[in-house]
């Protein structure tokens, strides 16, 4: 499955371990549907000196998102859903939505929302929602925190009744801000089809694909094969060497018994052999799990007029666009590769990513462990190498 144009690549996913910047990786290339490069290198648990193996399993936090979305869109195909739907219709704790005023101190300082959610603006994260995560200080992360919206203890119909009471952040469509906007996607898809949102998963997407290994939670005959969690020594300094155990995170037995929340932004367990399929199966030139018409859609740009990707204290880089459910690269950014033009991405908070470039016929997954791993440049490394093998020639 290798050949020397790989080497390179090879080589700088091997530093990236000998370094003990990342506890192991395992990536694959593909050329159209055709997987053209496997690699799979270090350790699934370093104190213990277990050796990665393609058959571990990973936390896949946000990279789950683009499963959610590909959820919602069969929905979308099958007439159950339309893009432009509003939300409250299926989810009346989203019904006469008050939105906080600018500059507001507190959460009474709001207005009334001008226009309802779409299944569009939970797709584009433009839905007013928010995280509570990446606005320390505001009114809104104190409520988010305190709401615990997220809990792993409650369901998905319990995640919407602590939204309720909550303001949205802006007007929906007029901004961009990463959410909880998925995990409402997936309560949507329950109440749309009927069934458990990790049921529906299962029988439309999981089992379909033969995506054996892909989960919620990891039951215990196969506990033996979910990797260790990392984090970086210095969260502050990515640049300082060391992988610390990160075994708590992010709550003590998590993805060890199956509890009450099925997220959708962020709760899915998977391999790379699973990785592999559902990433295929959204690449022309065979059976495709959506149609191809929806996978143009879904990794178009989708945002309005002067808005991108942003993130507090991350420099502004408006050539991150968004389609329905991921990134698409609309230019280069700093440090990328010129030819990302046009690719779809996103990563989840362990380090995974996953690409797929549809003009260019390439795709790629990466799965690793490294808590808070996006702030690291592996990720950049790891591109600028891929790209040069497989456009190479």
């Amino acid at each position: 499955m290798t050949d020397t144009r790989f080497d390179a690549l090879h080589a700088t996913l091997r530093a990236e371990v000998d370094q003990a910047f990342l506890p192991g990786v395992s990536t694959v290339l593909l050329r159209g549907r055709e997987v053209v490069d496997r690699f799979c290198y270090g350790a699934a648990d370093r104190e213990a000196g277990i050796a990665l193996r393609e058959d571990h399993l990973f936390r896949m936090f946000s990279s789950t998102k683009l499963v959610t979305a590909c959820a919602v869109m069969l929905l979308v195909e099958r007439g159950r859903l339309g893009l432009d739907d509003r939300v409250d219709a299926f989810l009346p704790e989203l019904a006469e939505r008050q939105v906080l005023r600018p500059g507001a101190k507190d959460l009474s300082d709001t207005e009334p929302a001008r226009s309802p959610i779409t299944v569009r603006h939970l797709l584009t994260h433009t839905s007013g929602l928010s995280y509570g995560v990446f606005d320390p200080g505001t009114p809104m992360h104190g409520a988010y925190q305190r709401a615990a919206v997220l809990s792993p203890h409650r369901d998905l119909a319990g995640m919407m009744k602590a939204i309720e009471p909550l303001p949205l952040c802006f007007h929906p469509g007029t901004q961009w801000e990463y959410s909880v906007s998925m995990d409402v996607l997936g309560r949507l898809a329950e109440v749309v089809s009927g069934e458990r949102f990790g049921a529906f998963l299962a029988r439309h997407i999981f089992e379909p694909l033969d995506m054996v290994d892909t989960d919620f939670c990891v039951p215990p005959d196969k506990q033996d094969r979910l990797t260790v969690l990392y984090e970086g020594a210095d969260l502050m300094d990515n640049s300082k060497p060391g992988l610390p155990r990160a075994d708590h995170k992010p709550y003590p037995g998590a993805y060890l018994r199956r509890m009450p929340l099925e997220s959708g932004g962020g709760g899915l367990v998977s391999t790379l052999e699973d990785s592999t399929r559902f990433i295929r199966s959204l690449i022309p030139g065979g059976p495709t799990l959506l149609k191809p018409a929806t996978l143009d859609l879904m990794f178009s740009n989708q945002l309005g007029r002067d808005l991108h990707v942003r993130f507090p204290d991350v420099p502004d880089l408006p050539g991150w666009q968004f389609g329905l459910g991921s990134a698409v690269r609309t230019s280069a950014g700093p440090g990328d590769p010129p030819e990302v033009a046009g690719e779809a991405s996103w990563g989840g908070l362990a380090g995974t990513l996953w690409w797929i470039h549809p003009r260019r016929g390439i795709a790629a997954v990466l799965l690793t462990q490294r808590y808070f791993g996006h702030s690291h440049p592996y990720a950049q490394r790891f591109k600028h190498k891929a790209y040069q093998a497989l456009l190479r020639g």
